[in-house]
């Protein structure tokens, strides 16, 4: 059946010079807890028709799919009782302590932000859940509007302090909105544990994992002489379908190690944390026990927050394994969006999933055993094309792949 999904990669792949309606490159992994099941790639990794072609191997940034390695790293230090999950973090992380509501602007007095004190405390629980209140500056127009207001030269994708540093668009805990929380509980762990996050990620996690070409600072020499051969570009889609060249859109050599999207990595390295994660939910793992890997996976929102969590996932390309569900069917854990019901591609409810602004995708299904993840690397985020790729990959695992194996 593993032809099926080859087949699948090159009629998504751009081959030639036409690249309308095609990815460059693509990469997809599938793994149980015991093997993984398949490994596949087509395409290639630059604009050029000449270009590598895109393996397993081959070297991206993947953005947020930094954030549930980020997260499994705050969730050993939860188990190690250095923080709870319901701690005030605001000690820890001084722009948290300071962080005022926008409540709006004033329309006559120069369209002055309106910001009132947060007396609530910003628990951990509120990072890992994105109920903090505090989104990512450069999707918002509030946030952009209040940052040309007060003279900000940096925004979220600068990977500084500062630039993560925005007002809080509602109480913590009153709702749901995508944003920099996942940076912030990195800051926090660094606080805690006296390492930097990629120093405690290296020791914890990559290491143990064997997962050599994950990193935070890909121009480092160790790291740059092995994968300069096989590093991806970015590729934007133009309004007529096809693909151009693009800035990749964070600095190679970061000023703060972003735990919400600061990683480069290869899918052959990602499948491994992605496998190791999946064994935790049998409680034969060895990143998490398995009372917090249920936790990990348990619907944390309420109504509210799940009707915020709709808007800006369904129907707007953000998420389209969820775009036939509705806002009671889906939830959040601590590491990823939950469908609540089984999806038509054939994931049983329960499962996990998440997504990168260069449009790469993981999932994990603990009841029927498998997770999954597609390596991509195509701007804007929410691009239809990669989406299509993803649910046709999936539909055709559970359909084909699985009963075989």
């Amino acid at each position: 059946m593993a032809a099926t999904l080859d087949s699948i990669l090159e009629k998504y792949a751009a081959h030639d010079d036409d690249t309308a309606n095609k990815v460059l490159g693509a990469s997809f992994t599938v793994a149980n807890e015991d093997e993984v099941l398949y490994f596949g790639s087509a395409g290639r990794i630059k604009l050029a028709s000449d270009a590598p072609a895109f393996a397993t191997d081959s070297f991206s940034w993947v953005a947020s799919l930094t954030k549930v390695i980020t997260i499994i790293c705050v969730l050993q230090i939860v188990e190690r009782g250095l923080i709870g999950l319901d701690d005030d973090v605001r000690p820890l992380v001084p722009e948290l302590a300071s962080a005022q509501i926008l409540k709006g602007f004033d329309e006559e007095n120069n369209g002055a932000p309106i910001l009132v004190e947060n007396a609530t405390p910003i628990t951990l629980r509120h990072l890992l859940t994105h109920t903090i209140g505090q989104g990512y500056d450069v999707a918002d127009p509030d946030l952009m509007r209040w940052s040309e207001y007060v003279g900000r030269t940096v925004n979220t994708t600068s990977s500084t302090r500062e630039g993560w540093n925005t007002p809080l668009k509602f109480e913590p805990g009153t709702g749901w909105y995508y944003g920099t929380a996942i940076d912030w509980a990195g800051l926090a762990l660094e606080v805690l544990t006296g390492t930097t996050l990629g120093e405690y990620m290296q020791e914890h996690v990559l290491d143990p994992l064997g997962m050599d070409e994950t990193t935070f600072h890909p121009l480092r020499p160790e790291i740059q002489e092995r994968v300069k051969d096989r590093q991806v570009e970015v590729s934007y889609r133009g309004e007529d379908g096809t693909l151009v060249d693009g800035p990749l859109i964070t600095p190679l050599e970061p000023p703060v190690e972003s735990g919400g999207s600061g990683l480069f990595t290869t899918a052959g390295d990602y499948i491994k944390f992605l496998q190791a994660l999946l064994q935790d939910t049998k409680g034969k793992g060895n990143l998490l026990k398995k009372e917090t890997v249920d936790e990990l996976f348990r619907p944390q929102l309420n109504d509210k927050q799940k009707a915020d969590e709709a808007k800006i996932l369904i129907g707007t390309g953000f998420a389209p394994d969820f775009d036939e569900l509705t806002a009671s069917e889906i939830s959040w854990g601590l590491a990823g969006a939950i469908n609540l019901v089984d999806l038509p591609t054939g994931r049983k409810k329960g499962s996990m999933m998440w997504s990168g602004v260069a449009n790469a995708h993981w999932f994990m299904d603990p009841i029927t055993g498998i997770t999954a993840t597609l390596f991509v690397s195509v701007l804007p985020f929410g691009d239809p094309v990669p989406g299509k790729l993803y649910k046709e990959l999936e539909a055709a695992v559970y359909g084909q792949l699985l009963p075989v194996c």
